[in-house]
Parts: C-alpha cells; sequence; structure tokens
C-alpha cells in the first residue's frame, strides 16, 4: 500500500490500490458492454419515441379522419379512403396539436402561427360530418387546400360554357375568384349560376362556407382542385374596418350513397322557394320574340307573332318582348316610332288572351336621359374610391349598373317595372344579366359587400314581386327567389360548347346546386351562325326537331323561333310534343314542385339518384329521370335514328310499349328512335 504525505494539494490522506493493466481479452468484454449499453439505450429511446409517435397518431385521429402535418383523409365506414386534402398553405407544427372531445386544434406551422381546427359533427348515423377551419393571422397571406378528386366522379359548383357530366377537367388553372360570369361572352369562367358546393359519387359532399373570399383551380396531372381564399389581387374584399386576414373555412360531409348525402346536404345547407310559380308556366310553352327577331322588334311584329301563334293551335304561358322596345337602354318607356300605340296593342293582346313579360336588365346606358338622374342621386355602382360612378361596358353599350345594395337605387327600379306593369298590364319581366363580370374591378357599393357574387343575389331579389311568371339567368345563394333560372343562352350548335349537348349537363349540374325550377333555353339556340355573328338564321332543321323533343321533357317549354318557320311537318311534331308536355310531363313535374319546397331534392335527376351502387349511372349525360319514374333519353347526335340507351334496374315499360322486368342494369344498343320520336321509359310496378 502506498501513503499520501499530509498536506497535499487535496489535503486528505486516503488509501489507494494501484492501478493494473488491462489486458486485450478485459479492453473487449468493457467494450462489448458499452456497446450493449448503447443499443439498450438507443432501443428504450426508440420504443419511447414509438410510444409517444402512437400517441400522437391517436391524438390527430377523430371519428374517420386522420390528420397529418402536410393535410388528412377521410375513410368510409368499410374503411377506404374517400376524401383527402392536402395543405398547400404550409406544413402543421404537430407539437402545437391538440385534441379536446370531438376538436382537433393547431396553432402552428412550421414558421407561423395560426388558428386550425377540424370539429367532428355527427349529425344521425349514417352521415358524418367535419368542420375545417385555416385562419391566417398575418394579412395578405392565402390560405390554400388542394382536394384529391380522383377517388369519384365529382358534380356541382357552376354551370360552365363548356358543360359535362361529371366533371371534366383538363389543363391547369391559378385559383381565380369564384363569381358569377356571363360565359356567353367570356367562356373559359365560371357562369352566372354557381354554389360553393360539390358531390361525390363516392358519397362524399363539401361546401364551402359563404364568408370565405373563395377562389378556386385545378391541376388535372395533380388531379387536385385548389380551394384558395385570398384578399390580395382579388375582387373580393374583407369587412369594412378589418385587416385583410384570409380564412378558409368548410365543411366535409360522407354519407352512405350519394343520393342521401346529397339530400342532407341541401336540407341542412341549401335556402329553399317559399311558393311554386304559376301552373301555366309548367303546362304552357313561352314564346320569346329574341332568337326570331333579335333587337329588330316592333308592334306589327309583336302582334304578327301573337296571331301566328293562336293559328297554329299553340297554347301560350305567355309572349316575352325582348330586347329591344324602348329608344334607349335604361329608359322605361315604349319607342314611340317601334311601338306606336302601346296601350292599344296590350289591350289586344289580352282580349286574345296573351300575357306578356318584357325583357329588363340592371343597365342605364348614357344616352337615356334616366343615367343623369341616376347619377345624380348616387343610383350606380362606384369606382373603387366611391366617389364617382363607374362606366361599365355591356353587349349593347356603356353606361352605369344599378346599385342594388341601395335601398333607394332599388326602390327607383322597383318603381319602374310597377309603372310599366300599371300602365300596360304587363304580367312580368325576364331579368337578364346580373353576373359579377359586369361590375368595375374593385367596385364599391352602398352597402359594402365582401363577395361580388352578392350583387347577384341582391339583383335577383328584384324579381320576388313577379316571381310567378318571372325569369332570371343568374342565381347565388338565390333559390328561394322561387323563379325560373335559365342558363345562359345556347348556340345553335350539337356539342357540349353551349350547344344541345351541354343541356341535359347543365340541367343537372343547376339541379344539384339548388335550382329546380328550371327553364331550358329557346328550342333550336338563339339562331345566330355562331357566336361571334350577328346574322339570322334557322337552326338546322334536324337540330331544332331534337331539340323540341329534349325540351319537352324539361319543367317547362320555351319557343323562339317558331316552328312555322320551318315546315309543316315540323308545325306538327312540335303540336304532337307541346301536348306531350302538358298530358305527361307537367303533371309530374308540378307534384314534385310542390316537393321542393320542403325537400329541396331535384326535379331534374340523374340516373344515379335511383342507381347509387352502379358504376355506369355516375357517368352518363345523355339520359336523365324525371323524379324517380320517368326515364328520358334524347337521340342529341345529327344524322341519328338510334342511340344506345342504358336501363337501370327495376320494371320498365317503354313509349313503345315494351316491357322491362330486369335485375341487373340493361344495356340496348342501337335502339331505333325516329326522327319524330324520343325514347322514354315509365317505371311501372
Amino acid at each position: 500500500m502506498y501513503q499520501v504525505v499530509p498536506g497535499g494539494a487535496g489535503g486528505t490522506i486516503t488509501d489507494v490500490i494501484p492501478k493494473q493493466k488491462h489486458t486485450k481479452d478485459t479492453r473487449s468484454l468493457v467494450g462489448a458492454g458499452v456497446i450493449g449499453l448503447i443499443l439498450v439505450i438507443a432501443a428504450v429511446t426508440a420504443w419511447c419515441y414509438y410510444i409517444a409517435s402512437l400517441r400522437k397518431a391517436e391524438l390527430l385521429k377523430t371519428q374517420l379522419l386522420d390528420l397529418n402535418k402536410d393535410g388528412y383523409i377521410i375513410r368510409n365506414q368499410g374503411g377506404s379512403i374517400v376524401f383527402k386534402m392536402d395543405f398547400r398553405s404550409g406544413t402543421l407544427d404537430l407539437d402545437s396539436c391538440s385534441k379536446d372531445g370531438e376538436v382537433l386544434s393547431c396553432d402552428r406551422t412550421t414558421d407561423r402561427k395560426l388558428n386550425f381546427f377540424i370539429i367532428t359533427v355527427r349529425p344521425k348515423d349514417p352521415v358524418q360530418c367535419y368542420r375545417v377551419r385555416w385562419e391566417e393571422l398575418v394579412p395578405d397571406i392565402p390560405v390554400e387546400h388542394a382536394m384529391t378528386y380522383e377517388f369519384g366522379h365529382w358534380y356541382g359548383g357552376a354551370v360552365t360554357a363548356n358543360q359535362h357530366w361529371p366533371i371534366s377537367i383538363s389543363g391547369q388553372q391559378a385559383p381565380k375568384p369564384f363569381v358569377t360570369n356571363d360565359i356567353y361572352s367570356n367562356r373559359n369562367e365560371f357562369g352566372g349560376i354557381l354554389e360553393s358546393y360539390w358531390l361525390s359519387s363516392n358519397a362524399t359532399a363539401i361546401k364551402i362556407n359563404n364568408s370565405v373570399p373563395f377562389h378556386l383551380g385545378w391541376n388535372d396531372t395533380e388531379k387536385t382542385m385548389y380551394f384558395q381564399a385570398r384578399y390580395n389581387d382579388s375582387s373580393f374584399k374583407p369587412n369594412p374596418g378589418e385587416a385583410p386576414v384570409a380564412e378558409l373555412s368548410y365543411r366535409v360531409c360522407v354519407g352512405s350513397d350519394v343520393t342521401s348525402i346529397h339530400k342532407y346536404m341541401v336540407r341542412r345547407y341549401f335556402n329553399k322557394p317559399y311558393k311554386v310559380p304559376a301552373v301555366d308556366m309548367f303546362r304552357h310553352p313561352i314564346w320569346s320574340t329574341w332568337a326570331l327577331h333579335k333587337n329588330d322588334i316592333d308592334q306589327e311584329k309583336l302582334l304578327m307573332y301573337a296571331a301566328n301563334i293562336s293559328k297554329y293551335n299553340f297554347n301560350c304561358s305567355h309572349l316575352e318582348l325582348d330586347d329591344r322596345y324602348t329608344r334607349h337602354y335604361g329608359d322605361y318607356e315604349f319607342d314611340p316610332v317601334k311601338f306606336p300605340n302601346a296601350s292599344a296593342m296590350f289591350s289586344k293582346l289580352e282580349s286574345y288572351r296573351f300575357l306578356v313579360s318584357l325583357w329588363i336588365h340592371p343597365f342605364v346606358n348614357y344616352e337615356s336621359e334616366n343615367f343623369h338622374t341616376c347619377v345624380e342621386k348616387g343610383f350606380f355602382v362606384r369606382e373603387p374610391t366611391g366617389r364617382l360612378p363607374a362606366l361599365v361596358r355591356w353587349w349593347n353599350g356603356i353606361g352605369g349598373i344599378l346599385d342594388f345594395t341601395n335601398p333607394e337605387a332599388r326602390d327607383w327600379f322597383a318603381s319602374q317595372l310597377r309603372s310599366l306593369r300599371t300602365k300596360y298590364g304587363v304580367s312580368s319581366f325576364k331579368f337578364d344579366a346580373g353576373e359579377t363580370n359586369y361590375l368595375p374591378w374593385k367596385f364599391s357599393t352602398k352597402i359594402p359587400i365582401r363577395d361580388p357574387s352578392f350583387f347577384t343575389r341582391r339583383y335577383t331579389e328584384m324579381a320576388i314581386p313577379y316571381n310567378d311568371r318571372a325569369e332570371l339567368r343568374s342565381g347565388y345563394q338565390s333559390q328561394n327567389i322561387s323563379c325560373f333560372f335559365r342558363p345562359i343562352d345556347r348556340d345553335s350548335v350539337w356539342g357540349y360548347e353551349l350547344g344541345l349537348k351541354s343541356l341535359i349537363p347543365t340541367v343537372l349540374t343547376i339541379s344539384i346546386l339548388g335550382y329546380q325550377f328550371i327553364l331550358p333555353d329557346m328550342i333550336g339556340g338563339n339562331g345566330y351562325l355562331n357566336h361571334t355573328s350577328g346574322i339570322r338564321a334557322l337552326p338546322d332543321r334536324e337540330l331544332y326537331i331534337r331539340w323540341l323533343e329534349l325540351s319537352a321533357f324539361m319543367p317547362s317549354m320555351q319557343f323562339s323561333i317558331p316552328p312555322w318557320e320551318y315546315d309543316h311537318e315540323v308545325v306538327e311534331i312540335a303540336q304532337k310534343y307541346t301536348a306531350l308536355h302538358e298530358s305527361i310531363v307537367a303533371p309530374r313535374v308540378l307534384e314534385l314542385a310542390s316537393e321542393v319546397l320542403h325537400t329541396g331534392d331535384p326535379i331534374v335527376r340523374p340516373l344515379w339518384w335511383i342507381a347509387t351502387s352502379d358504376e355506369t349511372a355516375y357517368k352518363i349525360d345523355s339520359q336523365f329521370l324525371i323524379g324517380d319514374d320517368l326515364m328520358v333519353a334524347p337521340v342529341l347526335e345529327p344524322g341519328k335514328q338510334e342511340r344506345d340507351i342504358y336501363l337501370p334496374a327495376g320494371h320498365w315499360k317503354s313509349y313503345k310499349g315494351e316491357r322491362f322486368n330486369i335485375e341487373k342494369p340493361l344495356h340496348l344498343t342501337d335502339y331505333p328512335v325516329d326522327l319524330d320520336e324520343i325514347a322514354y321509359f315509365v317505371w311501372v310496378k
């Protein structure tokens, strides 16, 4: 033993065992022990992380939804993924996330603070809904989520110039304002009737909240639709006094089948009409002067038009006197040159039991005496500063557009319509335009509005006093206006771009958006050679006949180019189908119309409405149902006197008397349909 001498640096005396020199084997054992210890520590650490990750994964689940840093997925009751949304605004910091009951919330991305939550809403089974909200806290940062659309066929959104059923997405589009537009003039925009609602064949639906400054884009390579909220470089505006802080909020609901989930969404989130329009609007055709005479209409031509309707023994809901019966656009009195005795004309038409509606619009051109009145009284929509009225260009010139958020402007416009009704006995009005593309960029209104399409809503409200026979071509949150809504003008062509083939997809889309009193456009289209030419030309005879047959199975019919412009055979076909519409279609439609007030269910329905498990039915765009028991399959191709028909399983009787009692769907190949026929089938018990 060695002894340490007292008084050293440590100040202590200690017995020490001298170090021994390790052998090679001893060093190996020590090294192995250290490695083993490290492995044990690593295993314990990995296990702890694994347990933590399991707890975090469990934390970020709610019912059938799984949240991750980049988005979330939703499964159906069978475990299949039916909905996938990716976050394009940032990556969630999952450490900032927590769960409280049915609420998942996070307050950070990887680089900034935010408010984010998903709340599970459990209505009656089998519907499961989720409220999603992503709110930025810094102004002018957009919020964008990307929905994958490859899990099913999608429907809804907006009418478009090139309409397909289901929605057909092609190319790439950066998010743009989801607002109403005149797609006859702007064919790549969203149409005049739209709602931020989409429905999928896999029984999933999404409804964007109306408060969102909503922009929509897409990418067909990624198979995604971009849902974006932003104020920067947009026609949307925050409320006065509020910072332009974007919020994207919406609901996603999953059900057992597409029909039931749509019924749920319509009942919960859509307005309903409060009354049914005039019965004659369903039973008898409307006769418009537009396609036949365009703006070259006068008193003599209108009286002759009415005389020919009687001469050829057609019924008439009402006559529609279209553009242009005034001297200037914005006048509310008849042009004394074109209509030298308007009062006598109306009296004569009334004696023949013709009701008359007038074409009307929200514009006052600068040539009109009313332009100066509206400027002085502040009735026009104004430029962004709000100091000056804005001049706008529309298809009939330049003028101001009435500000329907201004109560005084509304009263003035309404008084002009009342005056026409009182003086001449006008029955109603055809309200044209109303889309937001006619508003100036960054416009100003008497009562500020965040969403430009709310201007459309305010305009549609002007039709309420005349809704028995009123007609609107634009709509946004306007389902309760209780009027007939007309898709934008069609060209006299066969195809999907505003042609005959677009009619069924357009009507089905409008129906899904909650607008059930639908007036398809004029039979045969507008009579232009094409959409840029003003030259008058009769539509192709075969096209006109096929259009007529299809229109007979719509909620209402509208003639403009009359059948006697062709020949006696076309007149007879027209008489046959107006009679068929009155006897077979109108009674069914009227029965369904009364149900719409309570349910909002479509009158015109897709085939999948009664065949929710039938994959083929989801893709059919050339057949439709009236209610559940009348299936229609028109010929939509030139030169064809046959077509393929898809019959869902059930008990059907054809218009020819054939019976089909089938347990599985049936394809009828090259089913013969003569030129004066349309194939339809009735459900029989």
